[in-house]
């Protein structure tokens, strides 16, 4: 039984020199017993175009796949990027280490896609239509370091997105137009995490404890988004102004789009002062005040209705007598 053409790597010089001589042709690293089998018989024509295609890198070699059809593989780089792919490639070479989906209309990711993908470093995405990605997608990444998501349809970003993806350095989830919302726990896990890029997008809103557990944060960009600068804001301002001289933030583009009181003012700007309303209690005192106040506003207002009564009263009988003694 001949062996499938696949199994080819190479075939030695003297194969070039014609069918009239005979020649074995080396097996690639399969196992043991595939390696060690001979090749006999003559060369074909078939093999000759075999080698070209080899030489020319357009038949698969050790990466365990073809590469896919309006993509280029070469060095472990897959660059499918500006194809017009409405879904994600199948079948990658098993040894890709960098991964370009970008510019193209992929809306969805298939779960599972990358798990026979273990070498993957790098995996871009940006510029599609995504709207979510599959729980558990990074699951089996474990060398992925960048990440890049940006001009997509993000929504939200779920508390299991990167789930076991620990080995992250970069993520780049900028100009996302829909994204309203990041989970508290949406980076938990990511110790390594560098480069944090959520600017231009929708947030009003983010967490401090989506935050704190990144101490390997360099560099977060915020800008671009409509913060609201109320009293739910002032934990995660106050821990970024703390980390401001090692973290290197967007600090000019960020800035706040409401309450009316704050618009426009850099967010980094905001000082303890500015949410020193949300720190105002009341003392007994104060609320003896709030009651004497009260109490007197009501015995007022009774004291009103009465003379309101008396003098409504008061009107009726004059107009009464008055057309009496006319008449």
């Amino acid at each position: 039984m001949p062996l499938p053409p696949q199994a080819l790597t190479w075939l030695p010089a003297h194969c070039l020199m014609g069918p009239l001589q005979s020649c074995r042709c080396q097996l690639p690293k399969m196992g043991d017993t595939w390696a060690q089998l001979p090749w006999p018989g003559p060369c074909h024509p078939a093999l000759l175009l075999l080698s070209l295609l080899l030489a020319a890198g357009v038949m698969p070699t050790g990466g365990g796949a073809s590469c896919p059809v309006l993509c280029t593989c070469r060095n472990q780089v897959v660059d499918c990027s500006s194809q017009r792919l409405f879904s994600v490639p199948p079948d990658l070479p098993m040894d890709t280490r960098n991964l370009s989906l970008a510019h193209n209309r992929i809306s969805t990711v298939p779960p599972g896609y990358l798990t026979c993908y273990m070498e993957l470093h790098v995996l871009d995405l940006r510029n599609n239509s995504l709207v979510e990605l599959p729980p558990g997608l990074f699951l089996h990444a474990k060398r992925l370091a960048h990440l890049d998501l940006s001009y997509n349809n993000l929504s939200h970003v779920p508390a299991d997105m990167f789930q076991a993806a620990h080995g992250l350095v970069r993520i780049d989830l900028s100009h996302n137009p829909w994204l309203r919302r990041v989970h508290p726990q949406a980076f938990q896990g990511l110790v390594r995490l560098q480069d944090l890029d959520l600017s231009y997008g929708g947030l009003a809103f983010l967490s401090l404890e989506a935050l704190e557990g990144l101490p390997g944060l360099v560099t977060l960009q915020i800008g671009g988004n409509p913060w609201v600068c109320g009293c739910a804001m002032e934990p995660l301002l106050k821990w970024l102004r703390n980390r401001i001289q090692r973290c290197t933030a967007d600090s000019q583009l960020a800035e706040c789009r409401g309450p009316p009181e704050v618009e426009g003012a850099p967010l980094f700007s905001l000082t303890e002062e500015s949410f020193k309303a949300c720190h105002l209690t009341l003392t007994l005192d104060d609320y003896l005040f709030i009651a004497f106040v009260g109490f007197v506003v009501s015995i007022a207002s009774v004291a009103t209705n009465f003379l309101l009564g008396i003098t409504a009263n008061c009107c009726h009988r004059w107009s009464k007598a008055s057309e009496e003694e006319e008449i």
